[in-house]
């Protein structure tokens, strides 16, 4: 296992084993920011809001995802592909109607090349992933975004990108009926302009995804990505993942913040691929609030360090 693979799962276990004592700390009060408790069970209605949201690609919630994916069992060796994709979301509201939503994934990957004499491998930046998606400021009971996706040859290593410049259409549709969160994603890109001696790029990308949500901010997810990519032959064209996870909205702090872990096996892979991995993820919310709501988390902040004060003397 890499290292950064081992940091992010005592990172996690680090994380999941404060989630009580995070949970007990967060303040109530301001409207759209707080997390449900034993002891605030009004706050329940406002913290399922705020995991729709986070369910939702094209909300109008800036979110910072920060997902690790350890791919395990890469090679005639079984080692692990780490990937670490850092995918700040960034909706904006361009006219009374429409909103435009941005989504510019960062891999930073580390891809295991020879074991002999020694394990090597290749570690630094791949290509960048923008897409952009134009969606009702107004949904309706679908809720759906469309838009372009790009492919930029942004790799530090010829073993971590394509060196080719990609584009194609992207489209997200999902609802969220009662406790469910429902929807796919899917895109397909096409190279036209970079390095002449790579393949040419002719690639699907179809995420769907299912969310049940739970009491208390949790919630059960299935979220596999399955990808084809066109150009290959004798068997290396597909991946199709099975499987899923857990996830939580809570607080660290007064940060909300979304956690998940989940597993899946690739039922379905090219030979030599992995045929199965982990996913672990924080993603980190920014709910918009108001002048008045944010002078109210003031308030409650000096109110908690003051409480703190007193039962030190």
């Amino acid at each position: 296992m890499t290292m950064t693979s081992s940091r992010l799962l005592r990172l996690a276990a680090f994380l999941l084993s404060t989630i009580p004592l995070a949970a007990q700390d967060t303040p109530i009060g301001t409207p759209g920011t707080e997390v449900a408790t034993e002891a605030t069970p009004a706050a329940a209605t406002n913290t399922d809001a705020l995991r729709k949201a986070a369910q939702n690609p094209v909300a109008s919630l800036i979110s910072v995802p920060v997902q690790n994916n350890n791919n395990f069992g890469v090679g005639p060796d079984g080692r692990v592909q780490d990937v670490l994709n850092i995918q700040p979301v960034i909706p904006v509201r361009v006219s009374e109607n429409w909103n435009l939503i941005s989504r510019i994934i960062t891999p930073i990957i580390y891809q295991p090349t020879v074991s002999q004499p020694v394990n090597q491998g290749a570690y630094g930046f791949g290509d960048l992933n923008p897409a952009f998606f134009l969606s009702p400021a107004k949904p309706g009971k679908i809720i759906w975004g469309v838009g372009p996706q790009l492919v930029l040859p942004t790799a530090t290593n010829p073993v971590l990108g394509q060196g080719k410049w990609s584009a194609g259409p992207s489209l997200v549709v999902l609802a969220q009926p009662g406790k469910w969160t429902l929807g796919f994603l899917v895109n397909n890109v096409w190279s036209f302009a970079g390095q002449s001696k790579r393949p040419d790029v002719n690639q699907m990308l179809f995420q769907y995804f299912i969310n049940y949500n739970l009491k208390k901010g949790w919630y059960i997810t299935w979220q596999p990505t399955l990808t084809a990519n066109w150009e290959a032959t004798n068997g290396g064209r597909w991946v199709v993942p099975f499987g899923g996870g857990i996830g939580r909205i809570m607080k660290l702090g007064f940060q909300p913040v979304n956690l998940t872990m989940q597993f899946y096996g690739n039922a379905v892979h090219p030979p030599g691929a992995s045929p199965w991995g982990m996913r672990l993820q924080i993603a980190f919310l920014f709910p918009k609030l108001t002048k008045e709501q944010q002078k109210m988390m003031m308030e409650q902040r000096l109110k908690q360090l003051n409480q703190e004060q007193e039962q030190k003397k």
